[in-house]
């Protein structure tokens, strides 16, 4: 570690739980975020600002004047612009060190096969079930841990799903595929502002601890936010050993 990146991690290098040894295990990480809008904003910023040394962004959709209300990682002088190619920039504005791949294409089971395989973890930050179930799939079968989060309106969730415990469920123990659920958009329900900071952020710091080593993760707890009260709920969720998607999936560590 460089005199220069010693000083510039050194709030993290101060905490005992990270050190010197967890930051140079999140420059040598590899994460992978799906999405880069309300959530993926926060999400690759923090993981920039923070050091982790490869970090791929996938999003195909471009930057709209109405993202700019709570998508923080980008501007007006990027409107029309590919939203991983916009949130490359804008991590590298802050910090140039991590090495940014700009994906500007759809999250689909191929695409996802190949990166959540050499990925170190995956963070979604998507706006479907689609998307989060493709996504959960592959990490399961890579044996990934996924962070996953949501925002709409003014309610937000967020949990890790770590197949390699035998204990923890994957999204779909918790969300089956089968379950009929009203898909619900930013575009025509409304989010507020700050709350795809708070949930994003969160997603962050559960990616940067499984990284680094730093704390237990929320594997096997659901953290439900409303925004309203700002009160928190949270639940336990065990694995289901029925699922469809992890049920014959073998955990790697007890």
């Amino acid at each position: 570690m460089t005199d220069d990146q010693l000083l510039r991690y050194s709030r993290h290098i101060l905490l005992e739980e990270i050190g010197v040894e967890g930051q140079e295990r999140l420059m040598a990480a590899r994460a992978l975020v799906i999405g880069a809008g309300g959530l993926g904003s926060p999400v690759a910023l923090y993981l920039g600002t923070a050091g982790v040394g490869h970090i791929t962004l996938v999003d195909h959709d471009t930057v709209d004047l109405t993202n700019l209300q709570r998508q923080i990682a980008h501007n007006m002088a990027r409107v029309g612009e590919a939203k991983a190619l916009s949130a490359q920039q804008a991590i590298a504005a802050i910090n140039p060190e991590p090495k940014v791949r700009a994906v500007t294409a759809r999250a689909d089971a191929q695409l996802l096969h190949e990166l959540v395989a050499d990925a170190d973890v995956v963070i979604d930050c998507c706006d479907n079930f689609t998307t989060r179930h493709a996504v959960n799939a592959a990490c399961v079968k890579h044996g990934k841990p996924l962070v996953s989060g949501a925002a709409i309106r003014f309610d937000g969730q967020i949990s890790v799903y770590d197949t390699r415990d035998e204990k923890s469920p994957c999204y779909a123990c918790v969300f089956p595929p089968s379950q009929e659920l009203e898909e619900t958009r930013c575009a025509t329900m409304g989010v507020f502002a700050p709350l795809v900071g708070i949930i994003g952020a969160m997603q962050a710091a559960e990616a940067l601890k499984l990284l680094s080593g730093a704390g237990p993760s929320l594997a096997g707890r659901l953290q439900m936010l409303d925004g309203r009260s700002m009160a928190w709920s949270e639940v336990r969720v065990p694995r289901n050993p029925a699922c469809p998607v992890c049920a014959e999936r073998p955990s790697s560590r007890t």
